[in-house]
């Protein structure tokens, strides 16, 4: 019985040794002045190979598209959209539509007009990755930049 017990044990740590979480994409950030009162916000995805992320700009049916979310502050405020690089387009079966996605690595920006000396400027991401067999689940991202 001992033995048995010891065993099971063993099966059941190896194989969650042997499962590991997939986290195909990186997140950083970095800003950039423009001047005293605004500044450009930079959001990076790197993506592993073989992963797609999706774009914000995708029609409804498909995959969760790329979100951003900035909370409300007296310090900041975002000004207009945030912009993304040329999207790759093509027709994927799996969502029986064409999508849009990157590739190794993507670069948001969001323009922010400062009203503070040292705005935080705070906020969640939202994303979905897929390789050629298998989406994961969308992830949400807790972000903030310090921007002084």
């Amino acid at each position: 019985m001992k033995n048995l017990i010891l065993l099971t044990v063993g099966i059941l740590f190896s194989l969650s040794a042997s499962s590991q979480i997939l986290k195909p994409v990186k997140w950083s950030y970095a800003f950039k002045k423009t001047s005293k009162t605004e500044a450009t916000l930079y959001l990076k995805a790197t993506i592993d190979e073989g992963w797609h992320l999706y774009s914000q700009n995708m029609a409804d049916g498909g995959p969760v598209k790329t979100s951003f979310t900035f909370a409300p502050s007296k310090a900041y405020k975002p000004v207009g959209k945030t912009i993304e690089p040329k999207a790759i387009t093509k027709f994927e079966k799996s969502f029986d539509m064409n999508v849009s996605y990157f590739e190794k690595s993507v670069m948001f920006q969001q323009k922010v007009k400062l009203t503070g000396a040292n705005a935080i400027v705070k906020g969640t991401l939202e994303y979905m990755v897929c390789d050629d067999s298998q989406c994961l689940p969308p992830e949400t991202v807790d972000f903030s930049i310090s921007v002084k």
